[in-house]
């Protein structure tokens, strides 16, 4: 596939993405305003949760896990329902444009602040390491060819993010959410239809013949795949990274009324496992083709490969490009957006400033958000807030073009376990304990529990081999750091 083809693919999405921020654009917008219909979010909701990671990733894994990412789909589902009938009604009640400020009415300030900088640390992280799959794409595709150096290419990608983003907030990124979930669903539906066509075999045969679809794992409990490892790893999972992220709460929380978010949790899960049902199946015609082909890439790279230089009609490399832009700029916007409210609302401001961000509840109009006038005269300040931020995903970006050496979406989930699991543990110890803490024992008695937990789940993974007879830990580590999160916190309280 030619350059000049990927920058006019990348050039028409730009174009499209930064005239959608410019459209939604409303000053300051940078919170959840409680203003949108529920079937629009949803609609943003499918693929939300997904990003360039999954885009290229989850096809490539099925070589080694066959169809087994829906054991973790199920778990997903599971959470989603505990998210939205559980955890979303209490935000709402709790009328906070930010969900870390129900710890601060739990536990004080020191909770807020701990659970606010757990959740910066890990979504900055996760966010950039997205952009850097994207950026490796571009690389090879574009700024090689070109002899263009990598730190250019972070640059110019963060840049984008920032011109549709700079004004429009919250609003621009559900837009952004909608136009992403149309080409990545779009993109998978032509893909699998032009490769399929290119295979000599009928599709069920194909996929018969591959020996990748199966799905359950009860063989092997020591095993990474094992099913009741893959479902309690989703279900905690995305009840952290999820119910319990300032990003994705943002969206449920721009829903007019609690019924409207719960409509949305529902109905955006199972349209997901949908999605990611066609991942999977792409990634079995994905091997097929890269067997018939002579393409030797595996996982990261089989997609990208096989789409821009595997001899297939032009049309796929393009879908490709626009579906991986869609996927990673649309995350890359929605991180930088809640990155930059976290930051001025649960970091930023002092306990007398945090009045200038309240929402209202009415029992049939549904939310309404308010900010004070402060708040609009600090409207430069936070513009030069999400600058900064954008200024450190790119410094990060280049960064991991030195040290990232792991599959994407694994390195994505460890990070996930040692940072949201004690999210999760606070959380779970506020919601199901009445125990409690003095204004000078939860200056430091919350911050060495959720430094404590992941530092202990750091070593026993490290050793698990040797101390637990051959067992590797998964994704299970999430809960197992929640959990520790819990004791010590359970341990230093009272009643």
């Amino acid at each position: 596939m030619a350059p000049l083809a990927v920058i006019l693919t990348l050039l028409g999405y730009f174009v499209a993405v930064v005239a959608l921020g410019r459209l939604t654009a409303r000053r300051g917008d940078f919170y959840a305003t409680r203003s949108h219909r529920w079937w629009v979010v949803t609609l943003g909701m499918v693929s939300a949760c997904m990003s360039g990671v999954s885009f290229v990733s989850v096809p490539g894994m099925v070589a080694g896990s066959g169809m087994g990412y829906l054991q973790m789909c199920i778990g997903f589902f599971l959470g989603y329902l505990v998210i939205a009938f559980v955890l979303a009604p209490l935000y709402f009640r709790m009328g906070s444009v930010s969900i870390y400020g129900w710890l601060e009415k739990r536990f004080g300030l020191t909770a807020h602040r701990t659970g606010a900088w757990l959740f910066f640390g890990s979504q900055l992280l996760r966010a950039s390491m997205r952009l850097f799959l994207l950026c490796i794409t571009q690389q090879l595709m574009i700024f090689d060819p070109l002899g263009l150096p990598f730190a250019l290419n972070a640059v110019v990608t963060v840049g984008v993010l920032l011109a549709y983003t700079w004004k429009g907030g919250v609003r621009s990124v559900v837009a952004a959410d909608i136009l992403r979930t149309v080409c990545m669903v779009s993109a998978i539906a032509l893909t699998v239809f032009f490769i399929a066509r290119a295979l000599p075999g009928s599709l069920p045969d194909t996929l018969r013949e591959s020996g990748m679809t199966r799905v359950f794992f009860f063989d092997d409990v020591n095993s990474p795949n094992y099913f009741w490892k893959q479902l309690l790893g989703g279900f905690f999972i995305v009840i952290a990274m999820t119910g319990m992220d300032q990003e994705m709460m943002q969206r449920n929380l721009a829903c007019r009324s609690i019924r409207d978010s719960q409509k949305n949790l529902v109905l955006s899960s199972l349209l997901q496992i949908v999605v990611i049902t066609g991942f999977l199946l792409l990634g079995v015609l994905l091997y097929a083709y890269a067997g018939m082909a002579g393409v030797a890439e595996k996982g990261d790279a089989l997609f990208p490969t096989v789409a821009v230089n595997g001899g297939l009609p032009l049309i796929v490399g393009i879908l490709f490009i626009l579906g991986l832009s869609a996927a990673s700029y649309g995350a890359g916007g929605s991180a930088l957006t809640a990155l930059t409210t976290a930051f001025v609302v649960d970091i930023l401001p002092t306990p007398a400033q945090k009045g200038a961000f309240s929402c209202t509840n009415h029992p049939r109009k549904g939310n309404s958000c308010t900010k004070e006038r402060d708040f609009v005269h600090e409207y430069s300040r936070i513009r030069w807030i999400h600058l900064l931020l954008a200024a450190a995903m790119a410094v990060l970006v280049i960064l991991f073009g030195y040290l990232m050496d792991r599959g994407a979406l694994d390195a994505i989930y460890t990070v996930a376990g040692y940072t949201y699991g004690p999210i999760l543990g606070l959380f779970a110890f506020g919601i199901l304990t009445r125990r409690t803490f003095t204004a000078r024992r939860a200056r430091w008695a919350i911050p060495v529990a959720v430094i404590a937990a992941p530092v202990i789940c750091l070593l026993l993974n490290h050793y698990s081999v040797q101390l637990l007879n051959g067992y590797r830990f998964g994704y299970e580590l999430l809960p197992l750091n929640a959990a520790l999160t819990f004791l010590f916190l359970l341990v230093s309280s009272r009643k």
